[in-house]
């Protein structure tokens, strides 16, 4: 290991070295640098899609910071992930909703949102960019025949973690950074009732093999590597600036990461491959009417858009199918309450004697007393037997900001001019299984982004429960990224709950996950792509008769992996809180 420490005396003449090319012209703006590693992130996520930019974008905004801490860290992390947000989350300004002919309504989401967010990742780089004492200019209890001069540490700053003498310690700190990482997306897939969107991990769901590990530490184990990765090589590649002359010096910082990821790999391959055949099937068919926003919103063209659903329903029921899905939102109006509508639809599957799962809105009287009509809304999914009869209804519990409901509008009245909704609806309050019993199927649904929750999502998933359904509106969204981006982070649940995950989709993604998140089916129109109108009909396997599944690691056991990130991130939190106290105290009793 000796290979591994910075000589003694040797740090003060490298450090000209780092100084020297952090001020040549290419890399001379940090804020330049961190816009580049925010939209590098982005570019990792759908529709460009390139995953192993997620490797490498971390490290840059660590990068970017190096020789800065307190503010100057965080004020970097939020530019880094400002640009992500706004290039990743580009789509809300394709919502169709205008505000006295101007686009106020989604420019201001767009913006608020992604600035909302963007405190996250300048967050990480703030906490991971502060040094113990003696890393930032001090001179610190340990400071003392550390070989690592004062001039050293304050010229690099609060990374004396990267920068670090041993090899244990700059391995420590990559290790911390990635725990960090999730534990900070953890918080967000939960504050404010989440945003777990663009969750780091959603970038490698093309890479099947490594997004097995999900089944074990959720899809926040994926994020771990891809961080733990990217510090290495940062810490790597100072290490070549540093020591130039010491040859493979940069094997040893990235050795054990390396080895971590072929090791998932490798138990990728064995889920992979020891994957049973199923002993049934459910013929399943999906309904994608690619209905505009625009027309969901015109009530006066309600029965137009309604008989194009049924119609292309009809072409797709001319083959026998056991099971007929149709999105959120296609259906206007009440379902069960609407004297055209419900009609139409029991006599569509009483025809064809088909089971029927479709979204609609749903009302009960209001528990309390309150202003207006005294009812509450909700958004809802309903089974319909072949006989025709309503037999369950789910309403969903997890209700979109400003799209559903709107925060805080009984104080701030004015809120709901920003908005396209006019009221709002009342969450749900459990999942609900969803039973057929001829064929014997037993299923829940998640309603719109629901299916990116991790931690909900696990508790719709029960041992004997032959797949998961999702039914979501991305018409919002017109032809955008968002479809593919809530599809890449959908797939996780059926790695994490080891079942089959449905999806249908008002205009994509449209389409069938196996337990092991490998996009089977996907619906696409005539022109090849995922957002025009269309129907598919594909055989979903089911557990055998009687049979119960083994529950996966992740579904019996939860977060655990991500709690425990979330206690070192809290550690590191309280650490800084410590240490900006004591020096507080120690700036105090200084002598003015």
């Amino acid at each position: 290991m000796r290979a591994q420490k910075l000589a003694i005396g040797e740090f003060p003449g490298k450090l000209g070295r780092v100084k020297s090319l952090w001020a040549s012209p290419l890399v001379r703006s940090r804020y330049l640098l961190a816009v580049l590693a925010g939209l590098m992130l982005a570019a990792s996520f759908p529709k460009v899609g390139i995953a192993g930019l997620a490797w490498v974008a971390p490290a840059l905004m660590v990068a970017a910071a190096l020789g800065k801490r307190g503010w100057g860290s965080f004020r970097i992390g939020y530019v880094a992930g400002l640009a992500h947000y706004l290039a990743s989350l580009y789509w809300l300004l394709l919502i169709p909703y205008r505000w006295h002919s101007i686009p106020l309504g989604p420019a201001a989401g767009w913006l608020s949102l992604s600035a909302y967010v963007a405190l996250f990742p300048a967050t990480w780089v703030w906490l991971l960019s502060e040094g113990r004492p003696g890393t930032d200019g001090e001179r610190g209890p340990n400071s003392e025949g550390s070989g690592v001069s004062e001039a050293a540490n304050a010229g690099l700053g609060g990374l004396g973690g990267v920068m670090a003498r041993t090899w244990g310690q700059r391995t420590l700190w990559a290790i911390s950074g990635a725990a960090l990482w999730v534990a900070l997306e953890m918080v967000v897939a939960r504050l404010w009732t989440g945003f777990p969107w663009n969750l780091l991990g959603s970038s490698q769901y093309q890479m099947t093999p490594l997004i097995q590990i999900a089944s074990v530490t959720g899809i926040y184990g994926v994020a771990f590597l891809v961080v733990w990765l990217s510090l290495s090589l940062l810490s790597a590649g100072l290490m070549i600036v540093l020591r130039p002359t010491v040859r493979s010096i940069w094997v040893g910082e990235i050795f054990l990461p390396v080895v971590v990821v072929a090791v998932v790999f490798n138990f990728g391959f064995r889920q992979l491959k020891d994957e049973a055949a199923a002993s049934r099937t459910l013929r399943v068919t999906l309904v994608q009417p690619s209905i505009p926003q625009t027309l969901i919103w015109d009530t006066s063209r309600d029965q137009e858009r309604f008989g194009d659903l049924i119609r292309l329903s009809e072409q797709a029921l001319t083959n026998r199918t056991d099971l007929l899905v149709w999105p959120e939102a296609a259906v206007p109006s009440f379902a069960r309450w609407d004297t055209n509508i419900y009609p139409a639809i029991t006599n569509l599957v009483r025809q064809h004697g088909v089971w029927l799962i479709l979204g609609s809105d749903d009302l009960a009287r209001a528990r309390e007393r309150r202003q207006g009509d005294g009812y509450e809304y909700y958004n809802a999914s309903f089974l319909v037997s072949p006989e025709g009869e309503f037999v369950e209804r789910y309403r969903k519990r997890n209700l979109v900001v400003f799209g559903e409901y709107i925060p805080l509008v009984r104080w701030l009245p004015f809120v709901k001019w920003f908005t396209p909704i006019e009221g709002g609806f009342t969450p749900g309050v459990r999942p609900v299984p969803f039973l057929l019993n001829n064929p014997k199927v037993k299923t829940s649904v998640l309603i719109c982004f629901e299916d990116i929750f991790p931690h909900l999502a696990r508790e719709y998933a029960d041992d004997d429960t032959d797949f998961l359904v999702n039914i979501t509106n991305n018409g919002w969204f017109g032809e955008g990224a968002a479809q593919w981006q809530h599809a890449a982070g959908a797939i996780f649940r059926a790695v994490e709950n080891g079942l089959p995950l449905i999806r249908c989709s008002n205009n994509g993604v449209t389409g069938w996950v196996d337990s092991r998140g490998r996009l089977r089916e996907v619906l696409r129109d005539e022109r090849g792509t995922i957002y025009g109108a269309g129907s598919l009909t594909t055989e979903v396997p089911l557990l055998g008769a009687g049979e119960r599944r083994a529950p996966t690691f992740y579904h019996k056991h939860g977060d655990w992996f991500g709690w425990g990130c979330v206690a070192i991130g809290g550690f590191m939190l309280m650490e800084r809180i410590l240490r900006w106290w004591r020096s507080r105290e120690v700036r105090r009793a200084l002598p003015r």
